[in-house]
């Protein structure tokens, strides 16, 4: 067994079909750029259609977003919005399904749900999580159990977990609206 090498892996990256999957974020206040640098990558290596940025969420060109992101805010589609409540009710009424990555009443493990497509995670604020005034236009939020004292993971850690779960189940469930580019 042997590592590959960057310009082997490049080469593989390049080689095969990128598959998305009708799968949106939203991150919504967060205040690191390095955390949404890191949801870029997240969101590139996972197969992402795009990545929507509102409230007080920073947006490239960014030096500490660049730093963490490694090219992929130039690869994943984006889009700023200051308003996540009127971009949610459009996505809704667009027939995609809002899904909150957050701890609720009603939230279930995020291995138990099982996606349909297309939906648009909602991520919030590193501190106070999704905002509340969000929650009215939710249809179904999820969460992560913790085992120990901490109530969170860092909402990139939380993210990449989650949208791999996505990728994995669509992929599976080999959807139509999976597709290369």
């Amino acid at each position: 067994m042997r590592k590959l090498t960057h310009a082997e892996l490049i080469t593989r990256q390049f080689a095969q079909d990128r598959k998305t999957i009708p799968c949106s974020v939203l991150v919504n206040d967060v205040r690191s750029l390095y955390n949404v640098g890191s949801i870029f990558r997240t969101a590139d290596g996972a197969g992402l259609e795009k990545i929507w940025l509102c409230g007080i969420t920073g947006v490239p060109p960014a030096g500490k977003i660049s730093k963490t992101a490694l090219g992929a805010e130039t690869r994943v589609a984006w889009e700023y919005r200051p308003q996540a409540l009127k971009l949610l009710a459009e996505l809704k009424a667009a027939g995609t399904e809002i899904v909150l990555l957050e701890q609720t009443a009603g939230s279930v493990l995020y291995q138990d749900f099982e996606p349909s497509g297309p939906l648009c995670l909602v991520l919030g604020n590193e501190i106070a999580g999704v905002d509340e005034r969000l929650l009215a236009l939710t249809d179904r939020a999820i969460e992560i159990e913790m085992a120990g004292h901490k109530n969170s993971l860092n909402v990139t850690v939380a993210f990449g977990i989650v949208a791999y779960h996505i990728r994995n189940r669509l992929l599976a469930a080999a959807t139509p609206a999976v597709k290369s580019v």
